[in-house]
């Protein structure tokens, strides 16, 4: 049996063959960098040059990267060390502010907060799940400590105003976090210009290896308090021996989104919008969940008139990957937090899939992809009487 064709990129996407080739190359000889030999300096060379690449992929300096396991811990060491790091700079600050379809890496740190005295606001997006920029203005003061706000949704792939954002939030003298992990190597992404504090980018979202990210912290802004404490590597904020491949894997990959960045959002682009006219010229009734927002290249979110998601998507499972909502949140019956958000119904969330087109892939497998999801659709019709779980 041959791969599926894979749609799910929102889930994570493939490996470029170049971070692959980088990461054997390192693997093939060993070499820890805190260790004072030849293959300690190779390996602390090697970290050196990942960390230029992916600090260049965000117009960061190289010494605002600090390497950790992935978006999640990025996330969590941003909205927890950063709001305790702050809280002994401005202690009448006790307010957390983020939007309501944050990964779940962002909202449940912010909520754990609550046990250290902080308070959680919300953010509301509007119907196309969009930041409502006019609310969140509202929600900002001067008790207002951090506020955080995704660069690109996953789920919708919307990209959010996170200049504006950080702006609003920078006037009232908070700190700002942007959870960039779907946007880092897919759209510009210039730290210096959206004028950010923290911000997060996972390698494996942008053609990289799973099992590390990074962290953005401004030099102008607080070093996050360290969630865990060790040998000192990475000025103390994330200590443990660095990964050195998976490094040479996420700077290679890194080098190869900003190279390929214009051609990338061109051919994905091309390519979604190729499968949703197919769609609409089999007669496949539709709606973009995400109206005329803009979005990342590649993505869209879709309803499908009264058809089963979940059964589509098990129907052509071995010839197409697919996905109903996020990765991170499988498995649940109920419809998920940022569909919620933007006001779809139990019932119509039923019906919503996912889908990213990535660098790799051609307009025949995109066709192919689309008379499957044509097909499966007819047999996978939802009864208006409820939803079966």
């Amino acid at each position: 049996m041959g791969h599926p064709i894979y749609l799910d990129g929102f889930a994570t996407l493939p490996l470029a063959p170049e971070a692959r080739e980088a990461m054997l190359a390192v693997w093939a000889q060993p070499g820890n960098a805190g260790s004072a030999n030849v293959s300690g300096e190779i390996a602390a060379r090697t970290i050196a040059d990942g960390r230029e690449s992916v600090a260049g992929l965000i117009g960061a300096a190289t010494s605002e990267i600090t390497f950790t396991s992935g978006a999640t811990e990025a996330n969590n060491l941003a909205i927890l060390g950063a709001a305790r790091a702050a809280r002994g700079l401005e202690p009448r600050r006790k307010r957390v502010l983020v939007s309501s379809v944050e990964h779940k890496a962002v909202l449940e740190p912010a909520h754990a907060l609550r046990s250290e005295g902080f308070e959680v606001s919300i953010a509301p997006v509007d119907r196309r799940g969009r930041l409502d920029l006019a609310e969140f203005a509202r929600l900002v003061d001067e008790d207002l400590l951090i506020a955080s706000v995704m660069m690109v949704n996953n789920e919708t792939g919307v990209i959010q105003p996170v200049k504006e954002a950080a702006a609003l939030a920078h006037e009232s003298g908070a700190l700002f976090h942007s959870d960039a992990a779907q946007a880092a190597g897919k759209i510009d992404v210039d730290v210096v210009e959206l004028d950010v504090d923290y911000l997060t980018i996972s390698a494996h979202k942008c053609y990289g290896p799973m099992g590390i990210g990074a962290l953005y912290v401004a030099a102008s802004a607080p070093n996050p308090v360290p969630l865990s404490l060790g040998g000192g590597q990475q000025s103390g904020l994330r200590p443990g021996t660095e990964p050195v491949a998976l490094i040479a894997g996420f700077g290679t990959a890194a080098r190869v989104a900003k190279h390929r960045l214009s051609s990338d959002q061109e051919h994905c682009s091309g390519l979604i919008e190729r499968l949703l006219e197919t769609l609409e010229q089999r007669q496949l009734r539709f709606r973009r969940v995400s109206g005329d927002a803009a979005t990342v290249p590649g993505a869209a979110s879709i309803q499908l008139f009264d058809v089963d998601a979940d059964e589509l998507c098990a129907r052509i499972a071995r010839d197409v990957s697919l996905s109903t909502g996020s990765a991170c949140t499988s498995g649940q019956i109920k419809t998920s937090h940022v569909l919620e958000s933007i006001g779809l119904s139990e019932f119509d969330a039923r019906g919503v899939i996912r889908i990213f087109c990535n660098r790799y892939q051609n307009s025949e497998e995109i066709l192919t992809a689309a008379g499957h999801i044509v097909d499966a659709a007819a047999l996978s019709r939802l009864e208006t009487g409820g939803v079966h779980q």
